[in-house]
């Protein structure tokens, strides 16, 4: 089969959807075609002159990347200049740029769950909510004899999953009534005779994205020319989505103890601190890229110590006068993302011959002297 950029956009928005992202940002296409076949893609955390030169030494097509290149909109095109050049390189050699950001920053098994699954860090909760999933009701009729088949269209689709259940439906059994006009081919009954079928209504719920792909499927699984079936908003909230996260060490430790775990984690040689470096430290809220705005955030969910990048010297000094430590790794502690990334492509076009590298590009702008 061949893959093009299109079915790797659509796999990355099912595990990082676009709507997850802050109307601020500016996810997915950056530059390039979807409809382009694509044999190798490159993760990378950043999209500068440095990677695209490695994604062209090895015959890249698409750049997936975490930050996006273009952020803000240009206002000229200079190719002299260092994003022109990029651009015209990328361009030169058909490399197509995608980005995800705030939505894989927010998405379940996003960057914060991977900061957390590194560092140990359980019993997560999302620490500033940006997006809650809206609910639909679906009822819809079927004879008994295919009442299964439908439901496991539907559930296959994305309905009826509540929590960690799946399939959740509720059923009532009734009489259907209806009569064949002319024209039609009716799977029971005939034409010009009134019809009673013993039928189940079959009621679950749907997260309103996966509408139009449950009604499909319940469509095609239906065994009539026309199915019945009614549509109805509710009140229910369904999955919260949000950045950054608020959990538990797997131990109890030091401030100091868990900044070592953090420079070990994330390979960097040093990070900025506040706070007691002696005081026990077991609830962690953590934030990858910049959080700095969230440190009431962290306060009042009870963290004892917060991890974010870019953090500047009033919200520091902010932070230690509500008595909560703070640590900072930089920024480029979401190069996480890369191997992540690349371990769940490898696995969706494991069997369509997809070459998936991560990039070896340093694009940490900082050194420590």
């Amino acid at each position: 089969m061949t893959v093009r950029n299109a079915d790797i956009f659509r796999t990355m928005e099912v595990w990082a959807p676009k709507y997850l992202a802050y109307d601020w940002d500016n996810v997915g296409l950056q530059i390039g075609s979807a409809q382009q076949s694509v044999n190798r893609v490159m993760i990378a955390l950043d999209v500068l002159e440095s990677t695209v030169d490695e994604a062209i030494e090895n015959n890249v097509d698409l750049i997936i990347a975490h930050h996006p290149l273009l952020f803000k909109p240009l206002k000229q095109l200079d190719t002299d200049s260092p994003k022109g050049r990029v651009i015209r390189k990328l361009l030169a050699h058909d490399i197509t740029v995608y980005a995800a950001h705030t939505n894989l920053d927010a998405a379940n098994g996003g960057v914060n769950d991977m900061l957390c699954d590194l560092l140990s860090i359980d019993n997560r909760e999302i620490l500033v909510e940006n997006y809650t999933e809206k609910l639909v009701k679906i009822a819809v009729f079927v004879p008994e004899t295919h009442a299964d088949n439908v439901r496991e269209a539907m559930s296959q689709q994305g309905a009826g999953h509540i929590g960690d259940y799946s399939h959740c439906t509720f059923q009532s059994a009734g009489q259907g009534t209806f009569k064949p006009l002319e024209g039609t081919d009716p799977y029971i009954g005939s034409q010009g005779s009134l019809e009673f079928v013993d039928e189940v209504k079959l009621e679950t719920i749907i997260p309103e994205k996966d509408l139009p792909s449950v009604v499909e499927a319940m469509i095609a699984a239906h065994p009539y020319e026309e199915a019945a079936y009614d549509l109805y908003p509710v009140e229910n909230s369904g999955t919260s989505y949000g950045l950054g996260r608020m959990g538990t060490l797997n131990e109890s430790l030091t401030l100091a103890e868990l900044c070592e775990r953090v420079k070990r984690t994330f390979d960097i040689p040093n990070v900025r601190v506040t706070g007691d470096l002696s005081a026990p430290v077991k609830k962690v809220a953590i934030l990858g890229g910049s959080g700095e705005k969230y440190i009431q955030e962290a306060m009042k969910m009870g963290a004892d110590a917060y991890i974010t990048g870019d953090m500047t010297f009033h919200s520091a000094q902010d932070a230690q006068e509500l008595d909560l430590s703070v640590i900072d790794p930089g920024h480029y502690a979401e190069k996480v993302m890369k191997d992540y990334t690349k371990a769940y492509l490898d696995e969706a076009f494991q069997t369509d011959g997809l070459q998936v590298m991560v990039s070896q590009a340093n694009t940490n702008p900082f050194q420590t002297v």
